[in-house]
């Protein structure tokens, strides 16, 4: 949540793609993909906010497939009698989503070309970057991601790589400790290209991926080690305490082999990056809500304004800049420049849409 109106994910995300809407004199539709768990208390929660301010038939909802889910001997696992147990496919499961719900079909009839992905922990996210779209429009990419360097050895993101002569990402999970922790000469970590999971695709190639039909370029599933909730041979419930069984995923950048061109661009971790994975310390709600601060900080310094900051670039009050009033740094200065007379920047301050 943000650091002031304590607004949800969804409210940041929506703001910012209204706010490229008005920039750009371009209605942009937001694709959400949701599973059979959560699809609709994700339509109720956006139909009680209004679409955040977004018109509605621009905002579609999807739901990804599912996967049966298996113990340690590879048998399915039952839900209820006459039930598989099953899971959502993993966030690869939206490049078939966006080709089986006609995703691809409605935005080649809008005369959209580029898809930008993004995944809802992370509220730094640019939702529309003008220069990211450029690099992959140059290069004529089919598939185009962001990286920063790891934060340390043991940082849950996946690392961009070479297999085979092809770029990869592998999993932080599928990483051996030892080439995690690995440095090259200078003591730097030399797996340190970490995805964000931000990329951009081209319409056809999502829906050449999505369809599948040739299998040389099926994504392929992943063994994630979980806890499922299933019924035992008598037909009692069981709510394992320890992972019991295996869920199938599929992982969006594992797209990124089958790209005839692709490019990679490095960003800075304060302007992209702050996920909200724990409950708690790094990686946090917490963590999050301090970094958001940073940025806005950084914005208001940028602009000419005197404002306190600890050694980490942290402010001693909270305020809040709202993506309606500016979504990056540049634009901020440009409207705070402009007005003439500009509010104090202290506790509780919020610069909304003014």
């Amino acid at each position: 949540m943000t650091p002031v109106r304590e607004a949800s994910l969804f409210q940041v995300f929506a703001e910012k793609i209204l706010a490229s809407t008005r920039l750009f004199g371009k209605s942009i539709p937001w694709y959400i993909m949701t599973s059979v768990i959560n699809h609709e208390a994700t339509v109720s929660f956006f139909e009680e906010n209004d679409y955040f301010g977004l018109e509605k038939d621009r905002v579609r909802f999807f739901s990804q497939g599912t996967m049966p889910a298996v113990d340690g001997e590879g048998k399915i696992l039952l839900a209820d009698k006459g039930t598989i147990a099953v899971s959502p496919d993993g966030h690869g499961g939206a490049l078939r989503g966006l080709y089986r719900s006609g995703a691809t079909r409605e935005m080649e009839a809008d005369g959209i070309d580029i898809i930008s992905y993004f995944q809802v922990d992370n509220p730094l996210v640019r939702c529309i970057d003008p220069a990211f779209i450029g690099f992959h429009i140059l290069e004529k990419s089919q598939v185009s991601s962001k990286t920063v360097l790891k934060a340390y050895p043991e940082e849950k993101v996946g690392v961009f790589c070479e297999a085979k002569g092809a770029p990869v990402v592998i999993e932080y999970s599928d990483l051996p400790e030892r080439l995690a922790a690995e440095v090259d000469d200078d003591g730097d970590l030399s797996f340190a290209a970490g995805s964000i999971a931000i990329h951009l695709f081209d319409r056809d190639f999502v829906r050449i991926i999505g369809r599948g039909k040739d299998d040389s370029l099926q994504l392929p599933f992943h063994l994630a080690h979980k806890k499922i909730p299933h019924i035992n041979e008598a037909g009692e419930p069981m709510e394992p305490d320890s992972p019991n069984g295996y869920k199938f995923e599929m992982f969006v950048f594992d797209a990124l082999p089958f790209a005839e061109r692709s490019v990679t661009i490095e960003t800075a971790r304060q302007d992209d990056f702050s996920p909200v994975k724990n409950a708690t310390g790094v990686d946090s709600a917490d963590s999050c809500r301090d970094d958001q601060l940073r940025q806005f900080a950084r914005w208001v310094a940028a602009a000419g304004e005197d404002i306190t900051v600890d050694e980490t670039g942290l402010p001693d009050f909270a305020f809040e800049i709202t993506p309606l009033f500016a979504d990056t740094e540049t634009r901020f200065m440009r409207k705070w420049q402009a007005l003439e007379t500009k509010p104090p920047i202290a506790e509780g301050t919020i610069l909304s849409n003014i």
